[in-house]
């Protein structure tokens, strides 16, 4: 897939960037990324909401081969391939691709703020437990 070929295939999902990713493209709207074009494929950014949909379409996630084993993404399903054909339709599942995306930055973002907290914590810990340490120790 070339980038003229995806330009035209989101045209009805309106505006995207498309990036140079890997061994093919990042499709991003709004900078959110929600597609990759790769050798094997489109690939849509998928969630809970709506893997059943792939599923239903006898669609799979992402797969790769290393030299040890097959790694599965399952944040990335391919796309049907009925929907080449019938771009109002890509562009339904264009924008839940996007809204999966943006509910897996969300997620992500409110994960990092938690996870803030009990770093400041951790660190005022071990800093108290130095001033205490220092505190014990005779002055010479």
């Amino acid at each position: 897939m070339d980038r003229d070929f995806l330009i035209d295939l989101f045209a009805d999902f309106g505006p995207v960037t498309i990036r140079r990713m890997f061994s093919g493209f990042g499709i991003s709207a709004d900078g959110t990324t929600f597609a990759l074009a790769l050798r094997a494929g489109l690939y849509f950014r998928a969630d809970e909401a709506t893997i059943p949909l792939y599923e239903a379409e006898g669609s799979h996630p992402f797969q790769y081969q290393t030299r040890a084993r097959t790694v599965t993404v399952n944040s990335y399903w391919q796309l049907p391939a009925r929907l080449f054909d019938d771009s109002e339709e890509l562009s339904v599942w264009a924008r839940a691709a996007w809204a999966a995306a943006q509910r897996a930055a969300l997620k992500k973002r409110s994960k990092v703020r938690k996870a803030k907290p009990q770093a400041k914590k951790a660190a005022s810990k071990a800093l108290s437990k130095k001033k205490r340490a220092s505190k014990k120790k005779p002055s010479s």
